[in-house]
């Protein structure tokens, strides 16, 4: 751990019995690790817990946390949010798919999205049980600072036309640089689609595929693109699998 900057454990059937462990062998050089690859373990919110002793050491670094698919409900997103509030400023890349966190967890990870200091840059939230309710957390928290995000994935949630709209309300802020926002919800997305590095490049695309979505939707949508003053930079549109009619 010394010399790693890049941790990767993906599926290697860790528990939260590893936590501890992992967290105590990362506080030994805590500037090192930028990047820390825990998905496909069943972690749970305790394992959660136990690695937020290392996320909010004053000398961590850490840049992209990956913990898909790792058991995790609102209870473990509120260590999260406490953890990263008290040590905000280096985190860009939060990746928390394939957990039930629901409206709950994502509330919680607001009070972390709405600190000035936050530097994040891509949310993923795919399939977590969101409905409505998670996008209007959502828009409060990055109304305030509306440039930073650039990458937004909903994918797999039930958001509807009620939550789209909320969406659109931050999209049409003229400092909203989103450059990639997904909610798709259709058996043949491909789930694995999104798995960069940081700083790989984002195709500037809006996808709402399969969200449950009506013509509502077509309206708030068009709205909020014809609001901002440079729509150029969006080149995908993507609303296959709604009932537009």
């Amino acid at each position: 751990l010394r010399v790693c900057s890049v941790f990767r454990l993906q599926r290697c059937s860790l528990s939260q019995v590893s936590c501890a462990s992992l967290a105590a062998a990362l506080k030994s050089n805590p500037s090192r690790v930028r990047k820390l690859e825990l998905s496909d373990n069943r972690l749970q919110d305790s394992g959660a817990e136990l690695l937020c002793a290392f996320l909010e050491f004053p000398e961590c670094r850490l840049e992209s946390l990956r913990l898909r698919l790792c058991g995790l409900t609102h209870v473990g997103c509120a260590s999260l949010a406490s953890a990263l509030r008290s040590n905000p400023a280096h985190l860009r890349e939060l990746e928390l798919s394939y957990n039930q966190l629901q409206d709950a967890g994502v509330e919680l990870l607001c009070g972390f999205l709405q600190l000035p200091q936050s530097p994040l840059e891509t949310l993923r939230l795919r399939h977590c049980g969101l409905s409505p309710l998670s996008c209007a957390w959502l828009k409060s928290a990055l109304e305030p600072s509306p440039a930073r995000l650039k990458e937004l994935e909903l994918s797999y949630n039930k958001l509807q036309d009620s939550g789209v709209q909320l969406l659109c309300e931050l999209l049409q802020i003229p400092q909203c640089r989103l450059e990639t926002l997904r909610s798709a919800a259709s058996a043949d997305a491909d789930p694995d689609a999104d798995q960069g590095l940081i700083g790989s490049p984002l195709r500037p695309s809006l996808r709402l595929r399969g969200c449950t979505l009506s013509g509502d939707s077509c309206t708030s949508l068009a709205s909020a693109l014809r609001a901002k003053p440079d729509p150029s930079h969006l080149r995908e549109l993507e609303l296959s699998y709604n009932k537009l009619q």
